[in-house]
């Protein structure tokens, strides 16, 4: 047997490609013998290794056919996963809070301000400063006239001189009849009387010694003083003008003062950052009158309680103000300084999705949508704090749609980067 037909033997259903002739023997003319310095012999296995040979390529040609049929599925795949999944932009979270800072707007008050009234009444006499002046301590503001109270004054001392001449008559009498008791002269009712009369003489005297007091005391008032070193910042009297004072009449405010050596800002914090403001920490302070310039204030106190209204915690920042180029009542801008958190991360504010189930994430992965959950922490408005959910190597979906689900396809366009 030849070597094709051992080949079409070994594979099937192959054609033969030459007939073979097993009855007829075709003898060829005699051929003179070949002179030949290294005849070539040919052994049993020469057609065995024709056969490997044969094999091996026909196992080229079927494993190249599979080859080229598994990269045109694949190329299809991928053409069919390109037309139906979304294009979509990520971005990588960023380690730790961009943001270690907040701004938030404040009303500034003088440390101290308060109206001044008049404790006496009667006529407004003279007044020695303006508005804009600078005064100091017990420093006379204006003089009134009160004539009613000095009339006043004088019948008190007229009457504490009688009760006294009274007292020391009774006195007498006092110890006479003390003195006649003992020697049995008079009985011990006249004596318990005459005692008596001089208590009641000594209360009376210390009753006028009391109201002489107390109208000296508003004759003092005569004199209008400031209470502290301030600026005047409002003046609402004048000569001749009818003072009054007491419980009965309205009264008119003379002058309003105001300390601005130090000014308190008040600031409404909310909520989620008012565990971080602690006494004693610093804040930067600008005001709009002075863009140019940084001033250093210190949070002093808070009123330690959440306003239900506002769901703000009021905290007090004072600002040193020794060249008084600050004023009271203006605008302040105040910059507080937040604690980062070390296990944070930071995401861009247009990633998020907000699910009945609660606020999420579309995270690719495995060029499928996974909706996680994330906890934040702080919102600085661009970007917000995320405390728990994801990691820096999480591909985020940038603007994503709210139609997206949980396991849709998607394809990350080329050259997206993180932002």
């Amino acid at each position: 047997m030849t070597a094709v037909s051992l080949l079409h033997y070994c594979i099937p259903n192959t054609p033969n490609p030459m007939p073979e002739y097993t009855n007829t023997v075709l003898e060829a003319p005699a051929l003179p013998p070949a002179r030949s310095k290294n005849p070539v012999r040919r052994g049993p296995g020469a057609g065995v290794s024709i056969f490997l040979l044969a094999l091996a390529g026909i196992g080229a040609a079927v494993g190249l056919g599979i080859h080229s049929r598994y990269v045109a599925e694949a190329d299809a795949k991928q053409v069919a996963l390109d037309t139906v999944a979304a294009s979509v932009l990520v971005v990588h979270p960023q380690k730790g809070s961009k943001a270690e800072e907040i701004a938030l707007p404040g009303n500034t008050q003088a440390f101290s301000d308060t109206a001044i009234y008049a404790r006496t009444s009667g006529y407004l006499k003279s007044w020695n400063v303006d508005i804009g002046a600078h005064v100091k301590l017990d420093q006379v503001l204006a003089e009134i006239e009160t004539p009613e109270v000095d009339q006043q004054l004088e019948q008190a001392e007229a009457d504490l001189k009688n009760a006294q001449a009274n007292l020391e008559l009774s006195q007498i009498t006092a110890t006479r009849w003390e003195t006649l008791y003992k020697k049995d002269t008079v009985s011990h009712q006249e004596r318990d009387q005459a005692v008596s009369d001089f208590a009641a003489k000594k209360a009376l005297v210390n009753s006028n010694e009391a109201n002489v007091r107390r109208l000296k005391k508003l004759q003092s008032f005569e004199k209008v003083y400031a209470p502290f070193d301030g600026i005047i910042t409002a003046r609402n009297t004048d000569v001749g003008a009818l003072i009054q004072a007491g419980e009965n009449t309205s009264a008119k405010e003379l002058f309003h003062i105001a300390s601005i050596q130090t000014l308190r800002v008040y600031v409404s914090v909310p909520e989620v950052y008012a565990a971080s403001m602690k006494i004693g920490e610093k804040a930067g302070v600008t005001f709009d009158a002075f863009p140019s310039e940084a001033f250093t204030g210190a949070i002093v106190r808070s009123s330690g309680a959440i306003d239900q209204r506002s769901r703000t915690l009021n905290v007090e920042v004072d600002v040193e103000n020794p060249k008084g180029a600050l004023f009271p009542g203006g605008y302040a801008n105040v910059r507080f300084k937040l604690p980062a958190s070390a296990d944070s991360f930071t995401i861009p504010s247009n990633t998020l999705l907000f699910r009945s189930e609660g606020l999420r994430v579309a995270v690719v992965r495995n060029d499928r949508v996974d909706l996680v959950p994330i906890r934040i922490s702080h919102d600085f408005g661009s970007t917000v704090e995320v405390l728990s959910g994801i990691g820096s190597q999480d591909a985020i979906v940038l603007d994503p749609s709210d139609s997206l689900a949980q396991g849709a396809a998607v394809r990350i366009e080329d050259g997206a980067k993180p932002r």
